[in-house]
């Protein structure tokens, strides 16, 4: 259930973030419909669980399909014990974001909803379009944004299809996700099509399964990690912000 909204002025720095990962815990239980004891237990367990969901191999164009209908829920426990024990890092994409983000803002695989919320939050940004393929990723984020009164800033959509979305977008915002992706170096042709032409993209990947393959679900094939790094090289050019964080801030070449 929402409850009635607060105001957002001031509310979503990065601050508050460090603090409760804007309220994460609270929002995440209600959403839920658990207590909040109930969610301590579970989320030091949510990666591994995550993982196990996992079917072993798998096609990659079955990888939309893994986030969309098997994870379900999985995946927002195991995103909020990250943003929640990764709060420094996270931090400092938060303040890069802000020196970057206006205008029309793409939330591009946005998750649990941390950028998205901040960047709607921001006085320069008109409209934050948070877009990813988890039902349960898009409702948590949506009935979260009601809840720190930036409803009316925010929308949430399942791909990049969707006719409300804006044809070009003054911002993108795309972290953790291009890994995840059958093909990341389409996304990045993708990317450049939709960018405004004095636009800004915010971008990382982990192309790495992991020492103990704790990351099954992470793209490693060296053929497709080649040609996205091509692809990147060919369509952006990186602009130097200088943040000690893997995130790289792009224009279009």
């Amino acid at each position: 259930m929402v409850t009635a909204a607060e105001p957002r002025q001031g509310i979503l720095d990065v601050d508050h973030f460090l603090a409760d990962g804007f309220d994460l815990r609270q929002h995440l239980a209600d959403y839920l419909a658990i207590d909040l004891a109930e969610l301590e237990r579970r989320l030091p367990s949510s990666t591994a669980e995550l993982a196990a969901l996992h079917p072993g191999v798998f096609e990659l164009e079955q990888a939309g399909r893994f986030y969309e209908d098997m994870v379900g829920t999985a995946h927002l426990l195991e995103l909020a014990a990250w943003h929640l024990g990764s709060a420094e890092y996270i931090a400092d994409t938060l303040r890069l974001q802000q020196s970057f983000a206006h205008g029309q803002v793409l939330d591009f695989g946005g998750g649990i909803g941390s950028h998205a919320l901040a960047a709607a939050a921001l006085p320069q940004v008109e409209r934050v379009w948070f877009v990813d393929l988890n039902p349960h990723n898009r409702g948590c984020v949506w009935a979260r944004a009601a809840r720190l009164g930036l409803a009316d800033k925010l929308s949430c959509h399942r791909d990049l299809e969707d006719r409300q979305l804006p044809e070009r977008f003054d911002t993108l915002v795309c972290l953790d996700v291009l890994e995840h992706l059958p093909d990341p170096a389409g996304q990045l042709e993708q990317f450049a099509q939709r960018l405004a032409p004095a636009g800004t993209a915010l971008l990382n990947w982990y192309f790495f399964k992991g020492h103990r393959g704790e990351y099954p679900f992470h793209v490693d094939d060296p053929v497709l990690v080649e040609r996205f790094f091509r692809t990147l090289h060919a369509r952006f050019l990186e602009v130097f912000h200088p943040f000690l964080i893997t995130t790289r801030a792009y224009r279009l070449a």
